[in-house]
């Protein structure tokens, strides 16, 4: 399950993108920023839209170039050139969904219009990629036994994160840094936001190592492509890959106490179901999922 530089996106007949939505925002997130109006039949870039003015916004933080973020080539003439649709040193650069255009110097999102050009909050032109861990058990009662939803299906829970950011509940994900593998990032991420890791000491975070290695050692790819992110513009957009590492008999997280931590303000136990209110595309991970175990939906 290695982080590879590949042009080929992984998902099932159910998983394939659909129009973004979230990618159209009235107001950008973390901003006072209105996009330009995009409506659902003017999304497509073949589609003709003569009259539109995407705002041009990238973030006052992003331009201070944190070490994640790339220069303003549009402005920056004597920067570096960026490798697109490749591997720029470290960084990937490759979309999951295909090779994107490049248009004006700068990458286009596939999805189509979004209302908003430049990076806004994200670091990347064109793909930003992430990782998102979506880590299962079973709903149980004190006996042990596995408890049915009104349609007569097992409930499956999940560990879901409360972001600091729009108090949005999510599955606990996080970017790939550079040069680093997916599965590394997934168990990061999880160990950071749902387990407050950071805060551990070396031989807290020793015991902690030893009792994931089971879990996340074993885990199943659901989904590998586009994200439908409020933060996404027409120039930078958010992809991930999405495991499940489910826990059948609750061995592993019987012995964790979660903890939220860094980005999450908050952390619990979560049942699927189709009427969650989640941050992104997460709910449709979460469809995937529960197909996958013939779980209550």
């Amino acid at each position: 399950m290695g982080n590879k530089a590949t042009a080929v996106a992984r998902f099932s007949p159910g998983m394939k993108p659909k129009c973004h939505v979230k990618a159209r925002c009235e107001i950008y997130p973390r901003s006072q920023i209105k996009r330009f109006p995009v409506p659902d039949d003017k999304v497509p870039w073949t589609t003709n839209f003569s009259e539109y003015k995407p705002v041009d916004y990238t973030a006052d933080s992003i331009l201070k170039r944190p070490v994640y973020a790339d220069p303003d080539i549009r402005t920056e003439k004597d920067s570096p050139p960026l490798t697109f649709n490749g591997c720029d040193g470290k960084i990937n650069r490759v979309s999951h969904m295909g090779k994107y255009e490049i248009v004006d110097g700068v990458p286009r999102n596939p999805q189509g219009r979004t209302g908003l050009k430049g990076r806004g909050q994200l670091g990347r032109w064109g793909p930003n990629h992430a990782a998102d861990p979506v880590v299962t058990r079973w709903k149980m009662d004190e006996s042990g036994k596995t408890l049915n939803g009104s349609d007569g299906r097992p409930v499956l829970q999940f560990v879901s994160v409360q972001r600091r950011d729009n108090h949005q509940w999510a599955i606990p994900g996080g970017m790939v840094d550079a040069g680093e593998v997916v599965t590394a990032t997934v168990r990061r991420e999880f160990g950071e936001e749902a387990l407050n890791s950071m805060e551990m000491s070396p031989e807290e975070k020793k015991r902690l190592e030893k009792e994931l290695d089971q879990l996340f050692s074993t885990g199943r790819e659901i989904y590998r492509g586009y994200v439908d992110d409020p933060r996404n513009t027409d120039n930078a957009w958010m992809e991930t890959v999405a495991f499940n590492f489910h826990d059948e008999d609750n061995s592993c997280f019987g012995k964790i106490k979660l903890c939220a931590g860094d980005d999450a303000m908050n952390v619990q136990w979560m049942d699927l179901s189709g009427s969650l209110d989640l941050y992104a595309s997460h709910i449709d991970f979460l469809a995937e999922v529960a197909k996958n175990h013939n779980a209550s939906w």
